[in-house]
């Protein structure tokens, strides 16, 4: 089965991103009139849009308001909306007694409460429109399983997983399927500045996430455009609530 999604429109949030980008592409390979968000005009943002005939919009999505105009000036731009990506996210680390509480805020407003902003306006264009829709939200295997020194970006995922849960339940009825991918590990240009925080060379932070996965090897992120894909295909029509893990086998059966 290959998607199709000619005609269809999709808003795709931190689309610059080592995740964003493959999901622009994989969208935009399908057929699908993408517009791509990221919170500052830079060099990828010009390159992606011309790359893949996007329409490149800028919004700082910490801020509600501007969540919910980045919704409204796509379905004005493009004329609808047929698919929403929720995949920006910010994060700090620090242990415990170290954090600061304004850094989890931050991190909070932008990850959990900027996302519900973004459905609560693409589910109002939806309803709107009356022929549903597809939300896709980018969680993390640590919203599943937790991790150290993360909880502010673990948290914050965990309760996307539990939005979905909700919302599915809430919108299938409407057409409006809502549903999570939480990617493990993946090769994105985050994981040099992982390894370089640890002091270690990204051979051996491959190495070290490696050795936990059974499948052998960290994701790479055409891998999560593919999770994307099957979410957004017209055909999938039974799949809501739902949280795809796309790990390598790390945490089968958790979320």
């Amino acid at each position: 089965m290959r998607t199709d999604l000619t005609g269809r429109v999709a808003l795709v949030t931190g689309a610059t991103g080592g995740l964003g980008v493959a999901q622009v592409e994989a969208l935009a390979g399908r057929g699908a009139r993408v517009v791509a968000h990221a919170r500052s005009t830079r060099q990828e943002l010009t390159a992606l849009t011309a790359r893949t005939e996007a329409l490149g919009l800028v919004k700082n999505l910490a801020d509600p308001e501007q969540c919910r105009a980045l919704v409204r000036e796509t379905a004005d731009a493009a004329g609808h909306l047929d698919i929403l990506v929720a995949n920006h996210a910010t994060m700090t680390m620090a242990p415990l007694v170290d954090a600061d509480p304004a850094d989890w805020w931050r991190v909070v407003e932008t990850n959990l409460l900027g996302t519900y902003a973004l459905i609560q306006e693409a589910v109002r264009v939806m309803r709107a429109q009356g022929s549903g829709g597809r939300i896709v939200v980018i969680a993390s295997e640590w919203g599943v399983i937790g991790w150290p020194e993360a909880t502010a970006y673990a948290a914050s995922k965990a309760g996307l997983i539990s939005v979905v849960k909700c919302l599915g339940r809430e919108l299938a009825g409407e057409g409006i399927l809502v549903n999570a991918i939480a990617p493990g590990v993946v090769d994105t240009p985050q994981l040099a500045v992982d390894a370089a925080a640890a002091d270690v060379t990204l051979d051996a932070m491959h190495t070290r996430y490696a050795a936990g996965i059974p499948l052998g090897r960290i994701g790479q992120p055409h891998e999560i455009a593919q999770a994307v894909l099957l979410l957004c295909d017209p055909e999938l029509r039974a799949m809501a609530g739902q949280t795809v893990q796309v790990n390598g086998g790390s945490t089968r059966g958790r979320a």
